[in-house]
């Protein structure tokens, strides 16, 4: 069997990006979705360390009737397109339309990081989970995840083991918390 590569489990909306209005609650068209500097430098670190980067997004507005799930793709597709330009690629991008909280893998629920780990090979004990909610952090526990990280300014209130307040903050931190992939 190959040996198991940790990875770094980024949620989206938050963190990959600027997030939607709370009247909104989702990105529904490309043309919505405002990547954030401060991933694309995590993304850049996350990587020159040897870990391998998945993101993980609950997107319910496809369920609910508010976008598509090809608009959801061209979202998709168009992040990764950015990211190549910046030459940066993702392992995968899992997503859950659905909106019901005891579907697997909707957040909380470990679902997308175990499906991940299954299909790419990670070692999610070397792995780490970084979100914005503590939905995000719960998955990561779940899932059995190294470290979480909350992106989340005071006064909230986390379980995660770090919590940085702005997604820029999360570079230094990385920079600082994240060991290199030894092999």
């Amino acid at each position: 069997m190959d040996k198991l590569h940790p990875c770094v489990f980024f949620d989206r909306d938050g963190i990959v990006n600027h997030p939607p209005d709370d009247a909104q609650r989702y990105v529904l068209h490309e043309d919505d979705l405002r990547i954030l500097p401060g991933f694309v430098a995590s993304l850049r670190l996350v990587l020159s360390r040897g870990y391998k980067a998945v993101i993980v997004t609950n997107q319910a507005g496809v369920s609910r009737g508010r976008m598509t799930q090809d608009d959801l793709d061209r979202i998709h597709a168009k992040l990764q397109r950015y990211l190549a330009a910046e030459n940066l690629a993702l392992q995968d991008i899992y997503e859950c339309i659905s909106f019901d909280d005891a579907h697997p893998n909707r957040k909380p629920n470990p679902g997308m990081l175990l499906d991940a780990a299954r299909e790419h090979a990670l070692d999610l004990e070397r792995s780490w989970m970084i979100g914005d909610s503590e939905k995000d952090i719960q998955a990561g526990r779940r899932a059995g995840v190294a470290k979480t990280v909350r992106v989340k300014p005071l006064p909230a209130k986390t379980d995660a083991d770090f919590r940085v307040d702005t997604m820029d903050e999360l570079v230094d931190l990385l920079a600082q918390e994240l060991p290199p992939v030894s092999h």
